[in-house]
């Protein structure tokens, strides 16, 4: 994707001076007594801050928290527990500024913080005068939230219109890059592992794979109406019998292809859904009406490794079996672990996903971890996202 990159206009002194604001994903999660207790996203946004302070830029950064009201201030919903770790894993003040739409001073060298974007009227709806007030506030937009980019909102899209130069941060800009090499540009053959509880939620991105991939694995509750599909019985597994025709035509389109989705032949069962019910390797034929399929088998899990490590290009959203549970966790443990032995270039995204990975400890030997959830999903139904299309855009005008 052609669109200017922050790293570039650093690197060719262009930020020095600068207003730099920076649209952030800092949306951590927290106890009830306001606690940060995951700071993952505080710091995979340092490099970008730290690129600004390098160049000599006048830093802001800011980012949504929750779910505010908008006008509706709360404690709660305060970006001040995120400035003071910023700061100290920084090692330096980070100043919060509230009601800053109308104006900020900001000093080349310094950074602060501006408060939760989302408690300002109109974030959401992309109200054009807000986007262009905080369009005013900077000289360079740096968007560096692929959690965000399929949202547009003033602080995310507007602001990009407006703003006098509008870019991609290093982290959207590798999401960019990884998502151009796994599914514009990939090398072959492209498998897509897509795994989850329910059809109805991944039916698009299925017919959007259908068309493009050369193996799609289907996993979970996904499996189980492809299984129902394919004639077999499932007892009282979790499965959508209403959209049976809907999974035949993805079998259909990958045929006419010349490609197909494996249907697993054999599974694990349990009588009840709990982490200490017995487990039960059987033929995916000889699933009895009160068995509850929790995981695919042994043999399916190798005969879909042995494809993932013969791929040129994997992408991966989704456990195929609940991996929670040690007893049916042996299906996405063999993905995983074949995924990471594989020479492959691998994606992978979606919190379960991510759990999967650090359950096994492969996060090294993934090629891109995506950190972006609703925005990871509508790449793969095919969708451009906002982000996307507005810094391409703006790097044609």
């Amino acid at each position: 994707m052609n669109v200017i990159r922050f790293s570039d206009l650093c690197a060719q002194g262009k930020a020095a001076g600068q207003r730099v604001f920076i649209r952030a994903d800092l949306n951590v999660p927290q106890d009830d007594a306001g606690h940060i207790t995951e700071d993952t996203r505080i710091r995979a946004s340092i490099p970008c801050i730290q690129m600004a302070l390098d160049a000599g830029a006048a830093v802001m950064v800011t980012s949504h928290l929750g779910r505010p009201t908008e006008g509706e201030f709360k404690p709660a919903d305060s970006l001040a527990p995120v400035a003071r770790r910023l700061g100290e894993l920084m090692q330096r003040e980070v100043p919060l500024v509230s009601n800053w739409v109308e104006g900020v001073t900001v000093q080349p060298g310094q950074l602060i913080m501006l408060e939760n974007c989302r408690l300002n009227k109109g974030e959401k709806k992309n109200n054009e005068e807000l986007a262009r007030k905080m369009a005013a506030l900077c000289d360079i937009f740096v968007h560096d939230a692929f959690g965000t980019a399929h949202r547009a909102e003033a602080s995310t899209y507007g602001i990009a219109q407006f703003a006098k130069v509008a870019c991609a941060g290093p982290l959207l800009a590798a999401e960019m890059d990884a998502i151009t090499q796994a599914l514009a540009k990939p090398k072959r053959p492209l498998v897509a592992i897509v795994a989850g509880s329910k059809v109805s939620t991944k039916l698009t991105i299925l017919k959007s794979l259908a068309s493009r991939v050369d193996q799609l694995i289907v996993g979970g509750g996904i499996a189980n109406t492809f299984m129902l599909a394919a004639g077999l019985n499932i007892g009282k597994s979790l499965a959508e019998a209403d959209l049976l025709e809907e999974a035949r035509a993805v079998i259909d389109a990958m045929k006419a292809r010349g490609a197909a989705v494996p249907i697993p032949v054999d599974v694990v069962t349990a009588k009840t859904f709990a982490a200490d019910a017995p487990a039960t390797t059987k033929a995916a034929t000889d699933v009895a009406d009160d068995d509850l399929i929790l995981d695919i088998g042994p043999q399916t899990a190798e005969a879909l490794a042995t494809q993932l490590k013969a791929a040129g290009t994997i992408v991966w959203n989704g456990p195929v079996g609940v991996f929670e549970f040690d007893a049916f966790a042996h299906g996405t443990e063999t993905i995983a672990r074949a995924i990471a032995d594989s020479a492959a270039f691998s994606i992978a995204g979606g919190g379960d996903t991510l759990a999967a990975i650090a359950k096994y400890g492969i996060e090294k030997q993934v090629g891109y971890i995506s950190t972006g959830g609703g925005a990871f999903l509508e790449v793969l139904e095919g969708k451009t996202l906002p982000a996307f299309e507005i810094l391409t855009r703006r790097a044609a005008a």
